[in-house]
Parts: C-alpha cells; sequence; structure tokens
C-alpha cells in the first residue's frame, strides 16, 4: 500500500465502482477498498431493473447520465444489458388513472399507455388482469449478479488497485486507515451505503439514516411465454417519485391498503425482473430500521409467491432461491456529505442505486477533480460510444 493515489474509494459496490469508472475516464489514479472478497452487498441482491423512467428531479438526472454510462460500461466491460423498457400493469381505473396522468406530466415519448390486449401482447399476464398498462421505453435491464462483478473485473484490468478482505478503520484528508495500512490519496470517496454509521456515525444520524431490508426470491414458473421486460403493478405507483406525485396516487394508495391490509402490513411491492435465464427475480417485503434482523417471515413470502400466481394465472411457482438485501433510507434521496476537505461520503438512500449510482458518482468525481482541458470526462466516453 505504498503508492500514492489521486482517489481512494470507501466501497466495492455499484456506487464505489462508478467513482471508480469516472475517475478512470479522466486518467486518474484509483484504489478501491471493501472488507468482502468480492461485490456481495445491494448491488448484487437487486432486481437488476434500471428504472430511468419512474426517476423524478435530481434523482432522473442522476439516471438519465447512468443510462448513457450502463450503455458503454456493458460493450466494454462485456456484461448482459438488455434495452427492454418496462411494462407496468394497471389493475383497477385509479391505477390506469396514475399512468395517464404520468403520460400526460411526460410526454407520449417516454409513457406508452397499453389497452389491455397489448399489455397481453407484451407480456403473459393472466386474462382478465389488465385494465390497462403503459410501456417505459428508456428503462434497462441488467443481470444484478453479473453486472457489478463484470465492472470490478474490467476496471482492475485497467489499473484500478482493489484491495479486498479489508477493513477500514478511519478516514481523514488524504489517508485511510485500514487492517492492512494506510491507502494516501488526494481525495477519498466513502461508498458503503448503508454502513455509514459504522464510520461517521455523526452523518449517519444527522441525515437520518436507516437500513431497509428486503425480502425477495428467484423463482422458476411455467409462463405461457418470457418475459421480455420488468413488471411493475399498482403498488409500484404509490412509492416511485414520478408515478406517487400524480393526483390519483393516493386514491390507489387508500385503495391498496383497503383490499390487501396483509400485503401492506409486510410493505409489499410487486416487481418482477427476469433473469437471462428465464428465471424471475420477485420482490420485495420491506422492513425499515436502525438495525435488520436476520429472521426473515415465510408469510411475506407466500405473499410474494400469491402476487406471481395471480398475476400470471399459474398454479404452481417453483421458489429456487431466497434472500434478504439491505440498502439505506433516509428523507432525502441522495447523501453527499464532507467531513473533511477533499473527503466525501457519498451513498443513494432512496433504494434506486443501480439506476441512479454511476450518475451520481461522475459528478462528485466532477466537483473532486476539475476536469482539464482535453481529458475526457465519464459522460463525454459515454456519448463518443
Amino acid at each position: 500500500m505504498g503508492r500514492h493515489y489521486d482517489l481512494a474509494i470507501v466501497g466495492g459496490g455499484i456506487v464505489g465502482l462508478g467513482h471508480a469508472v469516472a475517475a478512470l475516464r479522466r486518467g486518474l489514479t484509483v484504489a478501491v477498498v471493501d472488507r468482502a472478497s468480492t461485490v456481495e452487498g445491494a448491488s448484487v441482491r437487486n432486481f437488476g431493473h434500471l428504472s430511468i423512467t419512474a426517476q423524478e428531479g435530481e434523482a432522473r438526472a442522476y439516471a438519465d447520465l447512468g443510462r448513457e454510462l450502463w450503455l458503454t460500461l456493458a460493450v466494454e466491460a462485456g456484461f448482459w444489458l438488455r434495452e427492454s423498457g418496462t411494462v407496468v400493469v394497471a389493475q383497477a381505473p385509479d391505477e390506469l388513472a396514475v399512468l395517464e396522468e404520468f403520460r400526460d406530466a411526460r410526454g407520449p415519448q417516454d409513457v406508452r399507455l397499453l389497452t389491455p390486449g397489448q399489455v397481453r401482447e407484451r407480456i403473459p399476464v393472466a386474462d382478465g388482469v389488465a385494465t390497462g398498462g403503459a410501456f417505459l421505453p428508456a428503462d434497462l435491464q441488467v443481470d444484478p449478479r453479473e453486472a457489478a462483478p463484470a465492472i470490478a473485473r474490467w476496471l482492475d484490468a485497467h489499473g484500478v488497485d482493489f484491495f479486498w478482505h479489508t477493513t477500514v478503520t478511519g478516514v481523514e484528508t488524504g489517508r485511510v486507515h485500514t487492517s492492512r495500512g494506510r491507502v494516501s490519496a488526494d481525495a477519498v470517496v466513502v461508498a458503503v451505503d448503508h454502513e455509514v454509521d459504522r464510520l461517521f456515525p455523526g452523518i449517519a444520524e444527522a441525515h437520518g439514516i436507516q437500513r431497509c431490508g428486503l425480502d425477495m426470491m428467484l423463482v422458476e414458473a411455467d409462463l405461457e411465454r418470457p418475459l421480455a421486460a420488468p413488471v411493475l403493478t399498482g403498488w409500484s405507483l404509490i412509492r416511485a417519485a414520478g408515478f406517487a406525485g400524480a393526483p390519483s396516487a393516493d386514491a390507489v394508495r387508500d385503495r391498496l391498503a383497503a383490499e390487501r391490509p396483509d400485503l401492506a402490513a409486510h410493505d409489499v411491492d410487486q416487481v418482477f425482473a427476469p433473469r437471462p435465464d428465464g428465471s424471475l427475480i420477485v420482490g420485495a417485503a420491506r422492513r425499515l430500521g436502525d438495525d435488520v434482523p436476520p429472521f426473515q417471515s415465510e408469510l411475506a413470502f407466500d405473499l410474494l409467491l400469491g402476487s406471481v400466481r395471480a398475476l400470471f394465472g399459474l398454479d404452481r411457482v417453483r421458489v429456487v432461491e431466497r434472500w434478504q438485501g439491505i440498502h439505506a433510507s433516509a428523507p432525502d434521496d441522495f447523501l453527499v456529505s464532507s467531513p473533511a476537505p477533499s473527503v466525501r461520503v457519498v451513498s443513494v438512500t432512496s433504494g434506486v442505486g443501480m439506476t441512479s449510482g454511476l450518475g451520481l458518482a461522475d459528478r462528485v468525481v466532477d466537483e473532486l477533480f476539475a476536469t482539464a482541458p482535453g481529458v475526457l470526462t465519464a459522460a463525454g466516453a459515454a456519448r463518443s460510444h
């Protein structure tokens, strides 16, 4: 660890890797330090759904930039990416009203309304399930188990130094103190998602950082045909900022809570994302707190399985795997704090790290290192491809 770097990054998840990509594009020397042996956290435990269209404001700006970067990295790092778009299935008139309001706000280039028949043409929902729907063409999909590890390997092959199995014990201007010695750098980014409180408890408390636990599963189902895109339902319309701001969203929220108090009690979101092998990632039941207990409710998984059977008209669904994901949650969507000169603590605190993390990282590196004339920025590199 005797080498001095331009940028040292604490955390090897997608947000940390995004900072490494941005720094590498600018010709900077980079070190990444992580206590795990590989990418293993929220960056591989998610849906792989890059939900660009449903974001608002700052999150949408990061998501749009991130979309360019994902498209470029998929080619360079050699991982599966599909310009699949997203299908939203409306199952009641108030859900269709939200989609119509969303279309009116965003325009038909972002949101294409679908009739029930057109929903069925795109995805194999059961007859009579869909009142209508929408197609969001800008959204992307990756395999979450493949994408971030592939980016890490690509960065390693292009000169970024990774220190895996290395615990960080302290951070200050110009230094990262670890269980294996000291890493020195001109600037330091701490991107440890929900574990901000381990190194900077004061920042975590000031920003209201909590942990959001997600109960998720991988299933195999005999669908009429494979899913061609991730699928959202009415429960997503009361979560994602773009949908939730629609005038009819409150009516959807009240109705769903009254009709399905069991799903509301487990804070279930119905999202279905296909993997390249045809299996489905299904989730998620959510739990929010300062800590997330390791014990998962079988009732929550039963509810998730019931949602698969009901939407697609299936009698049987085979569970392949179950797991718990954890991500940072806070009142604000993003945390960017500077506890010391040239030190930034960065986290996506809204559950959309895969969607917006690369764009956020690019902006942070831009702020830390003013781009010199003739140096290609990450955004510019993406556009050049």
